[in-house]
């Protein structure tokens, strides 16, 4: 698997310089360069890298066959069972979690913001990965925002509280924070999945990831997941 940053690619400006992400304003041509350049350094075919048109939901997209591979339908969270298929999600202060199943050759990504948080996005996805013949699950949970520069209005920490209690959290400036991280890791371990890497990250306070909050207009790093045809660990 891999978590990208914001460097080592083709944009400009605002979107400098390794956008992944369409639909934020930057060269189509340019994105597809990056995304040509990230599956060269991992070593997958362009064409063998799965996006998805990504809603705040929780749906999970089924790769099963080359037809599903691409630009898919709209949905939050991918999971595969085919050797050599990159599954890829994107983010600028949401979580992005890679779900690994090594023993059975699964592997799934899910993009969580609070939204998705809410909606149990990432454990939706490890439950389908479980009924498409997953075992032993374990989750890699990459930089996103954190809950001290996630300021939000008192009642939608409240709101997040009544689904997930631990997500409630207090900003740098003590008003009311979502700590959209600890509520997505939570989720996950209460459902039984591994949490073999927790970022603390801060897309916000690094510069060297993109961060909707912090910029606004700006790109979209990756977490990619895939399962080699040697049967190595992703």
């Amino acid at each position: 698997m891999a978590f990208t940053d914001r460097w080592g690619g083709y944009s400009f400006g605002s979107f400098n310089s390794l956008n992944l992400g369409r639909s934020v304003g930057d060269d189509d041509t340019l994105v597809d360069a990056n995304r040509s350049a990230l599956a060269a350094v991992l070593s997958l075919s362009a064409d063998k890298i799965s996006f998805v048109s990504q809603v705040h939901g929780a749906d999970v997209h089924h790769v099963q066959t080359d037809d599903d591979i691409g630009l898919g339908p709209q949905a939050d969270a991918q999971i595969t069972g085919r050797p050599g298929v990159g599954l890829a999600i994107l983010t600028a202060d949401c979580v992005p979690v890679a779900l690994t199943a090594p023993d059975t050759g699964h592997v799934g990504v899910v993009h969580a913001g609070r939204r998705g948080m809410l909606a149990g996005a990432a454990v939706q996805a490890a439950e389908e990965m479980r009924a498409a013949g997953a075992k032993r699950i374990s989750a890699y949970i990459g930089p996103s925002i954190c809950p001290r520069c996630y300021e939000v209005p008192e009642s939608m920490r409240e709101e997040a509280m009544e689904i997930c209690p631990v997500s409630g959290a207090v900003s740098a400036v003590g008003t009311a924070a979502v700590d959209v991280s600890g509520g997505v890791a939570h989720q996950l371990a209460k459902a039984g999945v591994e949490i073999a890497e927790f970022s603390r990250t801060c897309t916000y306070e690094s510069a060297d990831l993109f961060s909707y909050r912090r910029e606004q207009i700006t790109g979209r790093t990756a977490v990619v997941a895939w399962f080699e045809p040697s049967g190595d660990t992703p």
